[in-house]
């Protein structure tokens, strides 16, 4: 059973008149109402604010990490653990082939269903998960194979044991050592790309977003507890934080917009897990044309014009 947000109610209504309708066997009503519902679809969604793109990144049927790994690799093998403490489950790291290419790829999976939620931190990574991307980043360096970060987590996790292992270091490690790699990095951020937490596997040689993928410095519910204090701001907030990815392409602060179904990726989840796969190897095709010492110059210099402005 699909999942109705509440700005669908009119979609939904529509596709259980066109159930009713086949049921009936009345093929006129149905085509009738499927015109109908491509409208519905049209209208809906090329008119979506902000807090609704929020909703549909956090809906709980769109494709998380291991989604995208599973449909697009092969021959692929997992690698666990930072050799230093514990293998987090909040961040996964593959090694296979995506199409022809040999690669890494690394993401953050949230996890469904009570008990897989609960082994994946709710896709909140400690320390040792940073350093397990690290290691895993530090691997297909050695080897000369590009990187696909697939970013989705409302943040680090921010508990006592997270904070007594050294979270802001192992970030700000990553944001170091991820800024200097040789090798091609590829960022997409898939769902919610919240804070530190996703900023750790974000700095790469191209950073897209999913078209209905949020990323943002806090959540619209932190940030309305602190101007506010009052969470129900949280859709005013939305819509101030500029979170979407059609504002940051405009604010130049990520490179590329993937564009998943209109509905969705949660609709039409191989159209969406396909979309991202020939994003990644037509990134990876134009990079490696991209001789080391110019493309390292590029991030650098993508890197150094985060923040900028002019004072018109």
């Amino acid at each position: 059973m699909a999942t109705y947000l509440e700005f669908e109610e009119k979609i939904r209504k529509i596709e259980e008149d066109i159930i009713v309708a086949q049921t009936k066997s009345d093929e006129h009503a149905a085509e009738i109402l499927d015109k109908k519902l491509q409208k519905e679809v049209e209208k809906t969604f090329t008119n979506l604010n902000d807090y609704q793109k929020l909703q549909l990144a956090r809906h709980p049927d769109r494709p998380y990490a291991m989604d995208y790994i599973r449909g697009l690799m092969h021959d692929e093998y997992e690698i666990h653990g930072d050799r230093h403490y514990v293998d987090d489950q909040a961040i996964v790291c593959y090694l296979g082939y995506i199409g022809e290419q040999k690669c890494v790829v690394i993401g953050e999976q949230k996890g469904r269903g009570t008990k897989n939620k609960l082994k994946r931190n709710f896709g909140m990574p400690s320390p040792e998960g940073y350093r397990k991307a690290l290691r895993a980043a530090k691997l297909a360096e050695k080897f000369n194979l590009p990187i696909l970060m697939l970013v989705d987590t409302p943040g680090a996790y921010p508990g006592l044991g997270a904070e007594e292992r050294n979270q802001s270091e192992a970030i700000a490690r990553n944001l170091y050592e991820f800024s200097n790699l040789d090798t091609i990095t590829v960022s997409v951020v898939i769902g919610e790309g919240g804070s530190g937490g996703a900023l750790a596997i974000s700095v790469s040689d191209k950073l897209a977003m999913m078209r209905y993928s949020v990323y943002a410095v806090i959540s619209p519910e932190g940030c309305a507890a602190i101007l506010w204090n009052d969470p129900a701001q949280a859709e005013t907030a939305a819509n101030s934080l500029k979170i979407t990815a059609e504002n940051l392409k405009e604010l130049n602060l990520i490179d590329d917009v993937v564009n998943e179904p209109l509905m969705g990726g949660h609709r039409q989840k191989d159209e969406a897990i396909q979309a991202l796969g020939d994003y990644f190897l037509n990134s990876v095709e134009e990079l490696s044309a991209v001789p080391k010492e110019e493309r390292h110059e590029k991030r650098y210099e993508k890197l150094m014009s985060l923040g900028s402005f002019t004072d018109e």
